[in-house]
Protein backbone atom coordinates (compact mmCIF):
# COMPACT_ATOMS: atom_id res chain seq x y z
CA UNK A 1 0.00 0.00 0.00
CA UNK A 2 1.76 3.70 -0.97
CA UNK A 3 1.82 5.94 1.74
CA UNK A 4 -0.53 8.29 0.17
CA UNK A 5 -3.40 5.01 0.41
CA UNK A 6 -1.45 4.96 4.20
CA UNK A 7 -2.27 8.40 5.08
CA UNK A 8 -5.58 8.00 3.87
CA UNK A 9 -6.78 5.01 5.53
CA UNK A 10 -4.52 4.02 7.94
CA UNK A 11 -1.73 1.58 8.49
CA UNK A 12 -3.47 -2.08 7.94
CA UNK A 13 -1.23 -3.51 10.12
CA UNK A 14 -2.11 -1.32 13.16
CA UNK A 15 -3.77 -2.21 16.34
CA UNK A 16 -5.56 0.04 18.23
CA UNK A 17 -8.42 -1.41 20.93
CA UNK A 18 -8.78 2.26 22.32
CA UNK A 19 -10.73 2.63 18.57
CA UNK A 20 -14.06 1.16 19.43
CA UNK A 21 -15.36 -0.61 16.68
CA UNK A 22 -19.51 -0.29 16.05
CA UNK A 23 -21.88 -0.79 13.12
CA UNK A 24 -25.58 0.70 12.89
CA UNK A 25 -28.18 -1.27 11.12
CA UNK A 26 -32.14 -1.12 11.53
CA UNK A 27 -31.35 -3.74 14.35
CA UNK A 28 -29.32 -1.33 16.09
CA UNK A 29 -29.63 2.49 15.31
CA UNK A 30 -27.44 3.47 17.96
CA UNK A 31 -24.96 1.19 17.67
CA UNK A 32 -24.72 -0.67 20.86
CA UNK A 33 -22.55 -2.98 22.03
CA UNK A 34 -24.52 -6.34 21.72
CA UNK A 35 -27.22 -4.62 19.99
CA UNK A 36 -26.97 -6.20 16.61
CA UNK A 37 -28.93 -9.15 15.32
CA UNK A 38 -30.93 -9.40 17.93
CA UNK A 39 -34.21 -10.35 16.21
CA UNK A 40 -35.76 -13.52 15.02
CA UNK A 41 -33.07 -14.87 17.54
CA UNK A 42 -30.07 -13.52 15.82
CA UNK A 43 -31.17 -15.52 12.57
CA UNK A 44 -31.70 -12.56 10.10
CA UNK A 45 -34.92 -11.14 11.06
CA UNK A 46 -34.15 -7.30 10.16
CA UNK A 47 -32.29 -7.35 7.32
CA UNK A 48 -33.95 -4.50 5.46
CA UNK A 49 -37.38 -2.93 6.22
CA UNK A 50 -40.09 -1.82 4.13
CA UNK A 51 -40.34 2.17 3.69
CA UNK A 52 -43.73 3.07 2.90
CA UNK A 53 -44.20 6.18 0.72
CA UNK A 54 -44.01 9.20 2.24
CA UNK A 55 -41.93 7.65 5.43
CA UNK A 56 -39.25 8.90 7.48
CA UNK A 57 -37.00 6.65 9.08
CA UNK A 58 -33.46 7.11 11.24
CA UNK A 59 -30.52 4.92 10.39
CA UNK A 60 -28.22 6.07 13.30
CA UNK A 61 -28.48 8.19 16.52
CA UNK A 62 -25.22 7.99 17.37
CA UNK A 63 -23.28 9.79 20.20
CA UNK A 64 -19.90 10.90 19.76
CA UNK A 65 -17.15 11.14 19.50
CA UNK A 66 -16.54 8.98 16.36
CA UNK A 67 -16.98 8.75 13.16
CA UNK A 68 -18.75 7.09 10.22
CA UNK A 69 -16.14 5.25 8.06
CA UNK A 70 -18.33 3.72 5.87
CA UNK A 71 -21.68 3.24 4.35
CA UNK A 72 -23.39 0.76 2.38
CA UNK A 73 -26.86 -0.10 1.52
CA UNK A 74 -29.08 -0.79 -1.17
CA UNK A 75 -32.59 -0.50 -2.53
CA UNK A 76 -34.50 -2.90 -5.22
CA UNK A 77 -33.83 -1.24 -9.03
CA UNK A 78 -36.98 1.25 -10.21
CA UNK A 79 -37.35 4.05 -12.68
CA UNK A 80 -35.17 7.04 -11.99
CA UNK A 81 -37.36 9.22 -11.02
CA UNK A 82 -38.17 6.80 -8.18
CA UNK A 83 -35.04 6.58 -7.18
CA UNK A 84 -34.54 10.45 -7.34
CA UNK A 85 -37.05 10.81 -5.16
CA UNK A 86 -35.33 8.97 -2.24
CA UNK A 87 -33.32 11.06 0.45
CA UNK A 88 -30.49 11.17 3.03
CA UNK A 89 -30.05 14.00 5.79
CA UNK A 90 -27.88 14.40 8.49
CA UNK A 91 -27.63 16.53 11.17
CA UNK A 92 -25.01 16.70 13.74
CA UNK A 93 -25.09 17.54 17.85
CA UNK A 94 -29.28 17.09 17.14
CA UNK A 95 -28.85 20.44 14.93
CA UNK A 96 -27.92 23.16 17.82
CA UNK A 97 -25.97 25.36 16.14
CA UNK A 98 -28.36 24.88 12.47
CA UNK A 99 -31.48 26.48 13.91
CA UNK A 100 -32.45 22.47 13.46
CA UNK A 101 -31.89 22.01 9.71
CA UNK A 102 -29.64 19.44 8.24
CA UNK A 103 -25.93 19.70 7.57
CA UNK A 104 -26.26 16.68 5.06
CA UNK A 105 -29.18 16.81 2.73
CA UNK A 106 -29.38 14.83 -0.84
CA UNK A 107 -31.11 12.34 -3.04
CA UNK A 108 -29.65 8.49 -2.19
CA UNK A 109 -28.37 7.92 -5.49
CA UNK A 110 -26.36 11.08 -5.88
CA UNK A 111 -24.77 10.97 -2.12
CA UNK A 112 -22.88 7.69 -3.65
CA UNK A 113 -21.79 9.73 -7.10
CA UNK A 114 -24.32 9.21 -9.53
CA UNK A 115 -26.73 11.78 -10.89
CA UNK A 116 -30.20 11.45 -12.53
CA UNK A 117 -31.15 8.10 -10.50
CA UNK A 118 -29.50 6.10 -12.53
CA UNK A 119 -26.94 3.35 -10.96
CA UNK A 120 -24.49 2.40 -12.87
CA UNK A 121 -21.13 0.26 -12.23
CA UNK A 122 -18.12 1.82 -11.18
CA UNK A 123 -15.93 2.42 -8.70
CA UNK A 124 -13.53 5.13 -7.15
CA UNK A 125 -11.15 5.74 -4.10
CA UNK A 126 -14.29 6.89 -1.83
CA UNK A 127 -16.99 5.80 -3.50
CA UNK A 128 -18.30 3.19 -5.71
CA UNK A 129 -21.52 1.09 -6.55
CA UNK A 130 -20.74 -2.55 -7.06
CA UNK A 131 -22.79 -4.20 -9.95
CA UNK A 132 -24.60 -0.75 -10.17
CA UNK A 133 -26.82 -1.81 -6.68
CA UNK A 134 -24.68 -2.21 -4.13
CA UNK A 135 -23.89 1.55 -3.07
CA UNK A 136 -20.46 2.73 -1.13
CA UNK A 137 -19.02 5.47 1.06
CA UNK A 138 -15.59 5.89 2.16
CA UNK A 139 -16.15 9.53 2.95
CA UNK A 140 -15.30 10.13 6.58
CA UNK A 141 -17.98 11.35 8.52
CA UNK A 142 -16.63 12.90 12.03
CA UNK A 143 -18.46 13.59 14.54
CA UNK A 144 -17.84 15.07 18.30
CA UNK A 145 -21.33 15.07 19.96
CA UNK A 146 -23.68 13.44 18.20
CA UNK A 147 -24.92 12.31 14.30
CA UNK A 148 -28.53 11.47 13.44
CA UNK A 149 -28.58 10.11 9.70
CA UNK A 150 -32.37 9.77 8.03
CA UNK A 151 -33.78 8.26 4.96
CA UNK A 152 -37.04 9.53 3.30
CA UNK A 153 -38.77 7.94 0.70
CA UNK A 154 -40.71 10.98 -1.18
CA UNK A 155 -41.26 8.61 -3.71
CA UNK A 156 -45.03 7.05 -4.41
CA UNK A 157 -44.32 3.58 -3.92
CA UNK A 158 -42.96 1.68 -1.26
CA UNK A 159 -39.12 1.13 -0.81
CA UNK A 160 -37.28 -2.10 0.57
CA UNK A 161 -33.82 -0.92 2.21
CA UNK A 162 -30.73 -2.49 3.43
CA UNK A 163 -27.96 -0.63 5.05
CA UNK A 164 -24.99 -0.64 7.35
CA UNK A 165 -23.21 2.57 8.89
CA UNK A 166 -19.12 1.38 10.21
CA UNK A 167 -18.60 3.50 13.02
CA UNK A 168 -15.36 4.27 15.06
CA UNK A 169 -16.28 5.80 18.21
CA UNK A 170 -12.64 7.98 19.63
CA UNK A 171 -11.66 11.52 19.88
CA UNK A 172 -11.76 13.23 16.81
CA UNK A 173 -10.52 16.59 15.37
CA UNK A 174 -13.75 19.15 14.78
CA UNK A 175 -14.15 18.44 11.44
CA UNK A 176 -17.76 17.96 9.90
CA UNK A 177 -19.04 16.68 6.55
CA UNK A 178 -21.50 18.64 4.54
CA UNK A 179 -23.37 17.51 1.90
CA UNK A 180 -25.37 19.56 -0.19
CA UNK A 181 -26.93 19.14 -3.57
CA UNK A 182 -28.46 21.90 -6.06
CA UNK A 183 -30.08 21.57 -9.63
CA UNK A 184 -30.73 24.84 -12.37
CA UNK A 185 -33.34 23.48 -14.67
CA UNK A 186 -32.57 24.93 -16.97
CA UNK A 187 -29.44 26.93 -16.22
CA UNK A 188 -28.95 30.94 -17.23
CA UNK A 189 -27.08 31.57 -20.00
CA UNK A 190 -23.70 33.14 -19.41
CA UNK A 191 -24.16 32.63 -15.36
CA UNK A 192 -22.08 30.01 -14.18
CA UNK A 193 -24.05 27.05 -12.09
CA UNK A 194 -23.19 26.83 -8.84
CA UNK A 195 -21.30 23.47 -7.55
CA UNK A 196 -20.27 24.64 -3.95
CA UNK A 197 -21.01 27.68 -1.96
CA UNK A 198 -22.26 28.83 1.43
CA UNK A 199 -19.89 26.75 4.38
CA UNK A 200 -17.34 28.98 6.22
CA UNK A 201 -14.20 28.18 6.98
CA UNK A 202 -11.60 27.00 8.07
CA UNK A 203 -12.77 24.30 5.86
CA UNK A 204 -11.77 22.05 2.61
CA UNK A 205 -13.70 21.25 -0.62
CA UNK A 206 -13.18 17.49 -0.66
CA UNK A 207 -14.85 16.81 -4.04
CA UNK A 208 -18.43 16.59 -5.99
CA UNK A 209 -20.38 14.64 -8.83
CA UNK A 210 -22.07 17.05 -11.02
CA UNK A 211 -24.78 16.01 -13.76
CA UNK A 212 -25.68 16.94 -16.91
CA UNK A 213 -28.98 16.51 -18.65
CA UNK A 214 -28.08 17.92 -22.41
CA UNK A 215 -30.82 20.39 -23.68
CA UNK A 216 -28.68 22.48 -26.10
CA UNK A 217 -27.62 22.30 -29.47
CA UNK A 218 -24.35 22.15 -30.89
CA UNK A 219 -21.67 18.96 -30.79
CA UNK A 220 -20.27 18.88 -27.49
CA UNK A 221 -21.56 20.52 -24.34
CA UNK A 222 -18.16 20.60 -22.07
CA UNK A 223 -15.93 23.51 -22.50
CA UNK A 224 -16.89 25.03 -19.43
CA UNK A 225 -14.17 25.62 -16.69
CA UNK A 226 -14.50 24.85 -13.22
CA UNK A 227 -13.59 27.77 -11.18
CA UNK A 228 -12.48 27.74 -6.97
CA UNK A 229 -13.42 31.34 -5.53
CA UNK A 230 -11.68 31.25 -2.45
CA UNK A 231 -10.71 33.59 0.57
CA UNK A 232 -11.15 36.99 -0.68
CA UNK A 233 -11.59 35.94 -4.50
CA UNK A 234 -13.98 38.03 -6.57
CA UNK A 235 -14.14 38.32 -9.89
CA UNK A 236 -11.66 36.00 -11.18
CA UNK A 237 -11.05 32.64 -9.02
CA UNK A 238 -7.72 31.46 -7.91
CA UNK A 239 -8.23 28.32 -9.41
CA UNK A 240 -8.81 27.59 -12.39
CA UNK A 241 -9.70 24.60 -14.99
CA UNK A 242 -9.18 24.49 -18.59
CA UNK A 243 -12.36 22.75 -19.64
CA UNK A 244 -15.41 20.74 -18.05
CA UNK A 245 -13.73 16.80 -19.17
CA UNK A 246 -10.24 17.89 -18.50
CA UNK A 247 -11.47 18.82 -14.68
CA UNK A 248 -12.84 14.91 -14.85
CA UNK A 249 -9.11 13.82 -16.24
CA UNK A 250 -10.22 13.14 -19.21
CA UNK A 251 -9.81 14.93 -23.02
CA UNK A 252 -11.17 15.50 -26.59
CA UNK A 253 -14.72 15.11 -25.49
CA UNK A 254 -15.45 12.37 -22.64
CA UNK A 255 -17.17 8.84 -23.00
CA UNK A 256 -17.95 6.95 -19.99
CA UNK A 257 -14.94 6.22 -17.63
CA UNK A 258 -13.95 5.86 -13.97
CA UNK A 259 -10.66 6.00 -12.47
CA UNK A 260 -9.70 6.50 -8.41
CA UNK A 261 -10.03 10.42 -8.23
CA UNK A 262 -12.31 11.17 -11.20
CA UNK A 263 -14.25 9.68 -13.64
CA UNK A 264 -17.87 10.35 -15.67
CA UNK A 265 -19.48 6.70 -15.36
CA UNK A 266 -22.64 7.83 -16.47
CA UNK A 267 -23.03 8.33 -20.15
CA UNK A 268 -26.92 8.08 -21.52
CA UNK A 269 -27.44 8.24 -25.11
CA UNK A 270 -29.51 6.33 -27.90
CA UNK A 271 -26.36 5.75 -30.44
CA UNK A 272 -22.47 6.61 -29.86
CA UNK A 273 -22.54 8.23 -32.89
CA UNK A 274 -24.61 11.00 -31.51
CA UNK A 275 -22.80 13.80 -30.37
CA UNK A 276 -24.23 14.31 -27.58
CA UNK A 277 -25.77 12.20 -24.56
CA UNK A 278 -28.68 13.08 -23.05
CA UNK A 279 -28.11 12.50 -19.65
CA UNK A 280 -24.08 12.19 -18.23
CA UNK A 281 -22.66 12.06 -14.88
CA UNK A 282 -19.36 12.79 -13.72
CA UNK A 283 -17.29 12.66 -10.16
CA UNK A 284 -13.95 14.59 -8.86
CA UNK A 285 -11.91 13.87 -5.84
CA UNK A 286 -9.46 16.44 -4.12
CA UNK A 287 -7.70 14.10 -2.27
CA UNK A 288 -4.15 14.26 -3.28
CA UNK A 289 -4.82 17.59 -4.73
CA UNK A 290 -6.38 19.55 -1.71
CA UNK A 291 -8.39 22.32 -1.71
CA UNK A 292 -8.34 24.21 1.68
CA UNK A 293 -9.95 28.21 2.65
CA UNK A 294 -9.73 29.86 5.31
CA UNK A 295 -13.04 32.02 5.31
CA UNK A 296 -14.73 30.73 2.29
CA UNK A 297 -15.17 28.65 -1.00
CA UNK A 298 -17.50 28.97 -3.86
CA UNK A 299 -16.74 26.81 -6.61
CA UNK A 300 -18.59 26.93 -10.33
CA UNK A 301 -18.57 25.22 -13.87
CA UNK A 302 -19.60 27.25 -16.78
CA UNK A 303 -22.15 26.37 -19.64
CA UNK A 304 -19.73 26.74 -22.62
CA UNK A 305 -20.06 24.01 -25.61
CA UNK A 306 -18.32 23.87 -28.95
CA UNK A 307 -20.52 23.98 -31.83
CA UNK A 308 -19.50 23.53 -36.03
CA UNK A 309 -21.18 23.83 -39.25
CA UNK A 310 -19.96 22.41 -43.12
CA UNK A 311 -20.98 23.94 -45.78
CA UNK A 312 -24.56 24.49 -46.90
CA UNK A 313 -25.64 25.12 -43.36
CA UNK A 314 -24.54 28.79 -43.40
CA UNK A 315 -28.18 29.68 -42.21
CA UNK A 316 -27.95 26.96 -39.45
CA UNK A 317 -24.92 28.83 -37.95
CA UNK A 318 -26.51 32.33 -37.82
CA UNK A 319 -29.63 31.09 -35.82
CA UNK A 320 -27.11 29.39 -33.61
CA UNK A 321 -24.56 32.62 -33.34
CA UNK A 322 -27.57 34.80 -32.76
CA UNK A 323 -29.21 32.85 -29.75
CA UNK A 324 -25.50 31.70 -28.48
CA UNK A 325 -22.68 34.35 -27.37
CA UNK A 326 -19.20 33.44 -28.35
CA UNK A 327 -16.61 32.48 -26.14
CA UNK A 328 -12.96 32.27 -26.05
CA UNK A 329 -11.87 33.65 -29.14
CA UNK A 330 -15.03 33.51 -31.45
CA UNK A 331 -15.84 32.20 -34.36
CA UNK A 332 -13.04 30.51 -36.93
CA UNK A 333 -12.73 28.72 -40.28
CA UNK A 334 -10.97 25.40 -40.80
CA UNK A 335 -11.04 23.80 -44.61
CA UNK A 336 -14.78 23.38 -45.66
CA UNK A 337 -16.39 24.25 -42.57
CA UNK A 338 -18.85 27.43 -42.60
CA UNK A 339 -17.83 28.39 -38.87
CA UNK A 340 -17.15 26.52 -35.83
CA UNK A 341 -16.26 27.51 -32.28
CA UNK A 342 -17.11 27.42 -28.32
CA UNK A 343 -19.59 29.45 -27.52
CA UNK A 344 -22.32 29.79 -24.59
CA UNK A 345 -25.65 27.61 -23.80
CA UNK A 346 -27.90 26.72 -21.66
CA UNK A 347 -28.36 23.06 -20.12
CA UNK A 348 -29.62 21.33 -16.55
CA UNK A 349 -27.06 20.87 -14.66
CA UNK A 350 -27.25 19.58 -11.03
CA UNK A 351 -24.34 18.69 -8.45
CA UNK A 352 -23.49 17.05 -4.63
CA UNK A 353 -20.90 18.99 -3.29
CA UNK A 354 -18.82 17.73 -0.09
CA UNK A 355 -16.88 20.31 1.99
CA UNK A 356 -15.65 19.80 5.73
CA UNK A 357 -16.08 22.87 8.06
CA UNK A 358 -15.17 23.00 11.62
CA UNK A 359 -18.67 23.41 12.56
CA UNK A 360 -22.03 22.30 11.29
CA UNK A 361 -23.57 24.36 8.97
CA UNK A 362 -26.87 24.19 7.22
CA UNK A 363 -27.49 23.65 3.68
CA UNK A 364 -30.42 23.75 1.77
CA UNK A 365 -32.51 20.65 1.90
CA UNK A 366 -33.85 18.78 -1.30
CA UNK A 367 -37.02 20.02 -3.25
CA UNK A 368 -38.24 16.15 -4.20
CA UNK A 369 -40.39 17.85 -7.07
CA UNK A 370 -37.64 19.51 -8.40
CA UNK A 371 -34.94 16.63 -8.11
CA UNK A 372 -37.13 13.56 -9.83
CA UNK A 373 -37.91 16.84 -12.91
CA UNK A 374 -37.60 15.77 -16.10
CA UNK A 375 -35.15 12.41 -14.89
CA UNK A 376 -37.73 9.80 -16.37
CA UNK A 377 -36.33 7.18 -19.13
CA UNK A 378 -35.99 8.06 -22.51
CA UNK A 379 -38.26 5.48 -24.71
CA UNK A 380 -34.69 3.97 -25.75
CA UNK A 381 -33.48 2.96 -22.33
CA UNK A 382 -35.00 -0.09 -20.60
CA UNK A 383 -35.33 -1.66 -17.43
CA UNK A 384 -32.95 -4.29 -16.19
CA UNK A 385 -34.13 -8.03 -15.58
CA UNK A 386 -34.44 -7.51 -11.86
CA UNK A 387 -36.28 -4.46 -11.67
CA UNK A 388 -39.19 -6.05 -13.94
CA UNK A 389 -38.98 -8.95 -11.64
CA UNK A 390 -38.85 -6.74 -8.35
CA UNK A 391 -41.18 -4.51 -9.20
CA UNK A 392 -44.30 -5.95 -8.23
CA UNK A 393 -43.06 -7.77 -5.31
CA UNK A 394 -41.85 -4.41 -4.06
CA UNK A 395 -45.71 -3.47 -2.97
CA UNK A 396 -47.15 -6.95 -2.70
CA UNK A 397 -48.45 -7.41 0.99
CA UNK A 398 -46.63 -10.69 2.25
CA UNK A 399 -48.35 -12.87 5.10
CA UNK A 400 -45.58 -14.41 6.77
CA UNK A 401 -45.81 -17.49 9.18
CA UNK A 402 -43.23 -18.83 11.10
CA UNK A 403 -43.42 -21.84 13.15
CA UNK A 404 -42.95 -21.31 16.98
Amino acid sequence: MSPIMFGMFGDPAAIDPSLDCRAATFENVTGARGGGGTEADGRKGAAYRTIKAGERVTLCELDGPGRVTHMWCTVPPAPPEELRALTIEGWYDGGATTGGEPSISVPLVDLFGVAHGRPVAYASVLAAMQEGRGFNLHVPMPFVGGLRLEFFNGSKRNVDLYYQLDVTLGAVEPSYLHVSWRRENPTTMQRDFVIADGIEGPGRFLGCNVGVRVLDGGNWYGEGEVKVFRDGDTTHPTICGTGLEDYVGSAWGMGAHHSLWAGAPLDVREHQRNPQPDFVGFYRWHVPDPIMFASHMRVTIQQIGMAMFGPGHEAEFEAYAAAHPVAGRGWWRIGPLVAAGIADRVDDYCATAFVYATRPQPVERVDVAAAIADVARRPYERPSTMEQMLSTAVNAEIDVFRPR
